[in-house]
């Protein structure tokens, strides 16, 4: 029963901060997994995609209802994605054994995603204008190259792909940031499903601690989405960057 306590206030957490910051819940879900709940490399990234395709499915239709899909882009990325998600999560199994090779994958994931978070956070005010839409490019080849590198974190590592996706869109696609953000979470949920589909035939979703972190993590998401108007984004981005480059030294570290 703690146990599951805790995984819900972890999923919780999680769908929290992604509504708060805009990024994906397994940033939070994958080292309470490892270090909080003491799973495996293998059982964490597994267990860790299946939750973070609630979130993702959640927003993602949310964003479908307000507009902020770009189908003619997302189609491609869509495939390509799903493709990609089902090719590395075959080769997920050759490197599920080697557990330190794993973490320090996720950890380098982790110290990028920490680093452009301070960098957001710090510098924000910096930052020129968002594209408006007027600039948005359509490029199919483009759109397929985005979806296969965006296939490969949730197949390989089992973690989301807004660090790669949402600056893709906006700055290589010209898509505005909330249309770069809802296609975002569309084509991830294709990817997170696929990856989370694998992984559990393969044997590395510990689905006692996975249901009550999808539970949470879409309460917290909505629960985010509401709050984020009145949060100072730059502040949240540098203190979270800290946090996350805390995170990414304990992947380093540990064994």
């Amino acid at each position: 029963m703690i146990d599951f306590l805790w995984a819900l206030a972890a999923g919780l957490g999680a769908g929290l901060l992604g509504g708060l910051l805009g990024i994906g819940g397994g940033i939070v879900i994958m080292p309470v997994l490892r270090f909080g709940f003491g799973l495996s490399a293998a059982l964490s990234s597994g267990t860790c995609v299946l939750a973070v395709f609630c979130t993702s499915l959640a927003g993602g239709l949310r964003h479908v209802r307000m507009g902020h899909v770009r189908w003619q882009t997302v189609r491609p990325v869509m495939v390509a994605g799903g493709i990609a998600s089902a090719a590395f999560s075959v080769l997920f199994l050759s490197l599920a054994g080697r557990g330190r090779w794993l973490d320090l994958c996720v950890g380098s994931v982790f110290l990028l995603v920490a680093l452009r978070m301070m960098a957001e956070g710090f510098f924000l005010r910096r930052v020129g204008p968002r594209p408006a839409a007027s600039s948005y490019r359509h490029r199919p080849a483009a759109s397929a190259v985005i979806g296969i590198v965006s296939g490969l974190l949730p197949g390989l590592l089992g973690i989301g792909t807004g660090a790669v996706l949402v600056p893709a869109f906006a700055w290589f696609l010209k898509m505005p940031i909330k249309a770069a953000i809802g296609s975002s979470l569309v084509c991830f949920s294709v990817n997170a499903f696929i990856s989370a589909a694998f992984k559990a035939a393969q044997g590395f979703v510990v689905f006692e601690h996975a249901l009550p972190l999808c539970a949470g993590a879409v309460c917290g998401a909505l629960l985010g989405a509401r709050l984020n108007k009145g949060m100072p984004p730059a502040a949240l981005k540098a203190l979270f960057g800290l946090v996350f480059l805390f995170v990414a030294l304990k992947y380093f570290i540990h064994h």
